[in-house]
């Protein structure tokens, strides 16, 4: 549910506007009305230096000043010097269910009773007032996929949702927006010690492909169930869960760090003919050009932290940037609260030093997240239409020093350091 924007007017002039749509940077405008960007100006050069802002608005575009005219109490933003890109996007965290500062009280990651828990929805477990929420939105980053962690072979939905908002209700872009499925030493951990299957690799792509096939089964007898009701079977949460996938109305979101994890996740769901995102793909470098004859997304991170488990061995910031020169689309993300969300921008730096190209990176935390998550219609680039998140950064967006100086969701400030006074 999203509630309906109040905000004023915002004509957000003369800032070096890169909207993430192919164009490379250009000196323009942004107008916003009614929470949504109305129009993306280009000038045709750089203006000369006025004494005010409001002294540039009519030479530049009398569409602008048409607008000021026009607009019910509009706010003019003074963009000058400052680099104007979409609000960042992380495809993968645990905002909202892993608090920091919260220990016990504060995890709702994980529900390790089942290996199988498709019904879960990380909706229902979201605290809007974590205080990574307020890291995000002041860092720059308007939207992240938050999803249950990965101690289960199938751990529930996540979901898309802005970083501010009272109840996450008003948050939400996309829910359900994955499901969240995970290979590797997590579940046989978890489940290993309690002698349970999953003990194995193999054991955990046997339960996966069995509640798949379930649901496949499940399908068939609601299908039947439309011209004899005796068929039709028990509603069950986790089976339409799972249906959403096998429909292909969300993707797998697979947790897989090691390449044999990898190519488990990719053999199911070609046998299955649903839609994947593969997260983490930590070794995704020594097999990309393998990984690149499949339709599949990469989720890659968290890359900012020590190698803490034996899958996370040969990490290297190098991995997105040859996923994307092999032609796999990729998004840098944290994996929240493994590395803290504000950090994301580091992480894409990071990725440029190793090889990526600043553009790529840039793509990773914008409009390819937004693109994976299937939310690109509503956010991830500055153009008409789209949901208001903007930023304003003192600096090229990727430098050490560049800083989230004015960041606005749904055309609301939630940090303001360049408003011009009324």
């Amino acid at each position: 549910m999203r509630t309906q924007h109040h905000a004023r007017p915002i004509a957000l002039v003369n800032g070096t506007i890169w909207p993430m749509t192919g164009e490379t940077p250009f000196n323009g405008s942004l107008l916003v009305e009614h929470g949504k960007i109305r129009r993306v100006l280009r000038h045709p050069s750089p203006t000369p230096p006025y004494n005010t802002v409001l002294d540039a608005v009519t030479p530049m575009c009398d569409e602008i000043a048409e607008f000021m005219k026009t607009s019910e109490d509009p706010v003019i933003l003074d963009a000058t010097g400052r680099w104007v890109l979409p609000g960042y996007i992380d495809a993968h965290c645990h905002v909202g269910i892993g608090e920091e500062i919260y220990r016990d009280e504060g995890d709702d990651v994980n529900e390790m009773t089942d290996p199988l828990t498709p019904q879960i929805r990380v909706l229902d477990g979201v605290n809007p007032e974590d205080l990574a929420f307020r890291d995000a939105s002041q860092a720059g980053i308007t939207s992240v996929f938050t999803c249950p962690g990965s101690g289960n072979v199938i751990g529930g939905t996540g979901a898309v949702l802005k970083t501010t908002g009272r109840v996450v209700d008003e948050m939400i872009v996309r829910e359900p927006a994955g499901l969240k499925i995970a290979f590797g030493e997590n579940p046989k951990m978890v489940y290993g010690e309690q002698k349970k299957m999953p003990m194995t690799r193999m054991g955990t792509a046997a339960l996966l492909r069995q509640a798949l096939a379930d649901a496949k089964s499940y399908l068939e007898k609601k299908e039947q169930g439309v011209k004899d009701p005796d068929k039709l079977p028990d509603y069950d949460l986790g089976m339409e869960n799972i249906a959403l996938v096998l429909r292909r109305v969300i993707p797998l979101r697979a947790h897989a760090h090691r390449s044999d994890d990898i190519m488990t996740a990719i053999r199911i769901a070609q046998e299955f003919d649903i839609d994947l995102v593969i997260d983490h793909c930590t070794d995704g470098h020594k097999i990309a050009d393998i990984l690149a004859g499949y339709p599949y997304s990469a989720a890659v991170g968290p890359t900012l932290i020590s190698r803490a488990k034996v899958e996370l061995k040969d990490k290297t910031f190098a991995t997105p940037g040859v996923l994307t020169r092999h032609g796999v689309k990729v998004a840098i993300v944290t994996d929240h609260n493994v590395i803290p969300i504000e950090y994301l921008p580091l992480c894409a730096a990071l990725a440029v030093r190793s090889g990526m190209t600043e553009e790529d990176a840039l793509k990773a935390i914008t409009i390819w997240p937004a693109e994976i998550l299937g939310v690109a219609p509503i956010v991830g680039s500055l153009a008409p239409g789209k949901d208001a998140d903007i930023v304003l950064w003192t600096n090229r967006p990727l430098s050490w020093d560049a800083e989230a100086e004015t960041v606005i969701i749904n055309g609301t400030f939630v940090k303001q350091r360049t408003l011009v006074p009324d």
